[in-house]
């Protein structure tokens, strides 16, 4: 059997996890005004802080970075805005106009609250001075004192008025989760619209129409919901956002013929890294032999009522980075027994245990997906327990280090499948080809058969 999984443009990878990826010497600019003007993010900010935000605009929106005080350059954004799909020339440049830097205000007096702007105080002393010199000439008094009062009130008020009116095109988000999973949707779609803008290919051109909507879409969920509430509508957002970045870099790769497709469908990186405490094992890629001999090879069948202690449980999860500068983590293999933890909800835990060891070969990677399906697609799982619970401790003990684990990062193909039953399929849409890609049970067996070819490492060096 041939992998057929992929992953994204390793050029995607890099795009947005620093301000001004392609133009550092900009941000070192922005720092050093930001450090003369504005209040920058340390260790003496508090909630009321107001830090001075560095915009890097974008084709799609823009990314709005904080400053931090040690010098060293965010690793996430403050806030991200994205654009409207169909935008007009006008609705672009009130993207300019949103990103442009803050205004300076001038304080009324140390007793009087408020400020007022340095251009509204500029503007007053400009119609004043203008207002007398018409008065000079001739100009009724009831003519030039309204011009004179009014100037200045628009221009306090007129950038307020524009600014909620250009907003109306643009979806903004903050807070650490969204912004860091805008951020992986962001960096994907700027490859898209950088393959287009260097091809007159109707195939990435549409790719990147289809990722801006795509954007835009993730943008209005987030605004609205919380990650955990909105992960099915996500997930599926950044999955077609991956098909959409791997297809692209396939073209413009120009993919081989039939001769070699299998080569170019081969992953380009390992599933992902490893907790603290277990080495690294190496990254096997799962061949053709191996798999067929492995689907080949006999298994009898224990009874339904024979329990096996040595079974692992594998699930998906939120992403989530252990350290700065680490690869995505969005699964995790845990040991059955882990489940009997006390700090894991019970008795749920203890009867998702009993589910999960029950029938099973030793050694046996069990996706909680699996277990949906054998309660009848879920339906029985009030029955048996809370399973978002469960999994939430799980995690929960994994990144405290209070439990060993496998983590990894997988691809998005990867991970839908293993999100799925085993006798699902997962279907992708091939825009050079024009055809839709299916994966189903076979492919599914291919990812486990390569999971637990990275476990038995683990396992053959440390036990979980």
């Amino acid at each position: 059997m041939t992998d057929t999984l992929r992953t994204p443009p390793p050029a995607a990878a890099g795009q947005h996890r620093l301000p001004f990826t392609l133009d550092p010497g900009r941000w070192e600019a922005e720092r050093s005004r930001a450090l003369r003007t504005g209040h920058v993010r340390d260790h003496t900010c508090t909630a009321e802080c107001e830090p001075v935000l560095v915009y890097e605009r974008t084709r799609w929106g823009w990314l709005a970075w904080t400053v931090p005080g040690d010098g060293t350059p965010p690793d996430q954004p403050h806030q991200i805005g994205v654009l409207t799909p169909t935008a007009s020339r006008m609705q672009r440049l009130s993207l300019r106009w949103l990103t442009r830097h803050p205004a300076q205000r001038l304080a009324l007096a140390p007793t009087i609250p408020g400020s007022l702007r340095l251009s509204a105080a500029a503007v007053a002393l400009i119609s004043l001075l203008a207002g007398l010199f018409a008065m000079s000439h001739g100009v009724p008094v009831d003519v030039a004192l309204p011009g004179m009062v009014l100037a200045p009130l628009l221009a306090e008020h007129l950038p307020g008025r524009l600014d909620a009116r250009a907003r109306e095109h643009v979806r903004s988000v903050e807070g650490d989760g969204a912004c860091r999973y805008l951020q992986r949707l962001a960096a994907l779609h700027t490859s898209l619209v950088q393959a287009a803008a260097g091809s007159d290919r109707y195939e990435l051109r549409r790719s990147a129409e289809i990722g801006q909507h795509t954007l835009w879409d993730a943008a209005g969920l987030l605004q609205t919901q919380d990650t955990r509430s909105a992960a099915a509508d996500l997930i599926a957002r950044e999955r077609l956002m991956v098909q959409l970045a791997d297809q692209a870099a396939q073209i413009l790769k120009r993919t081989p013929g039939p001769a070699n497709a299998d080569q170019a469908r081969k992953p380009e990186q390992p599933l992902g890294p490893y907790p603290p405490g277990l080495r690294p094992a190496p990254h096997h890629t799962l061949g053709t032999l191996s798999l067929k001999e492995a689907l080949r090879m006999p298994q009898p069948q224990p009874g339904p009522d024979v329990r096996t202690a040595d079974v692992y449980l594998l699930f998906a999860h939120e992403p989530y980075y252990p350290g700065p500068g680490t690869q995505e983590i969005n699964t995790t293999v845990v040991t059955a027994d882990t489940l009997l933890h006390p700090q894991v909800q019970q008795p749920d835990g203890a009867r998702i245990h009993d589910l999960l060891t029950r029938g099973r070969q030793p050694g046996e990677i069990i996706p909680l997906a699996t277990l949906t399906h054998e309660l009848n697609g879920g339906a029985d799982w009030p029955t048996v327990g809370d399973w978002e619970s469960v999994t939430t401790d799980l995690l929960r003990l994994v990144r405290e280090e209070e439990c060993n684990a496998l983590s990894l990062g997988l691809p998005e193909i990867a991970r839908a499948l293993i999100c799925t039953g085993p006798h699902s399929h997962v279907r992708t849409y091939d825009a050079a080809a024009d055809q839709f890609i299916a994966y189903g049970p076979t492919e599914r067996a291919a990812v486990l058969a390569e999971v637990d070819k990275f476990l038995a490492c683990i396992v053959a060096e440390q036990d979980l």
